[in-house]
């Protein structure tokens, strides 16, 4: 009586089944690949690369964008993942953006001589500008669409 219940040819066909678990397993893959760690889930839309340079300064070049949210993301993900440091560990900008060389260089201590009162919009173009590496980092995970603004 129950097997007649589940039985493929009353109302739900083979063809069913398999669209129907095809859709959830797609629907499930992009969580369980950033769960497990393979390269399935979309997270960053640009790259960068962050070279230590001498009395605690990194610099940040970004390739295939200027945004300003790619070179927070580039110096957050680096000081949490690589220098481990707390979320709450400020990030001051000491080299602002070189349209030239599409650098910017940070330091985790402040810099001597300037304000480093963080103002409301993210920017690169200000010495003294900082944040949180959490918040920095966080720029690498909302980043879906880089418009360049």
């Amino acid at each position: 009586m129950i097997r007649d219940r589940f039985h493929f040819d009353q109302g739900f066909g083979v063809m069913q089944f398999w669209k129907v678990s095809g859709i959830a397993v797609l629907a499930i893959l992009p969580g369980l690949a950033q769960a497990v760690g393979f390269g399935v889930g979309v997270y960053r839309g640009f790259r960068t690369a962050v070279t230590p340079l001498d009395n605690g300064i990194y610099e940040v070049s970004a390739s295939g964008t200027s945004a300003p949210v790619a070179y927070w993301c580039g110096i957050g993900d680096f000081a949490i993942r690589t220098l481990r440091t707390k979320a709450t560990q400020r990030i001051y900008i000491t080299r602002a953006y070189e349209r030239q060389a599409r650098t910017v260089q940070f330091s985790l201590t402040a810099p001597e001589g300037v304000d480093t009162n963080p103002g409301y919009s993210v920017t690169v173009k200000r010495v003294g500008e900082n944040m949180t590496a959490g918040s920095a980092q966080g720029y690498c995970y909302d980043n879906f669409m880089d418009l360049g603004f």
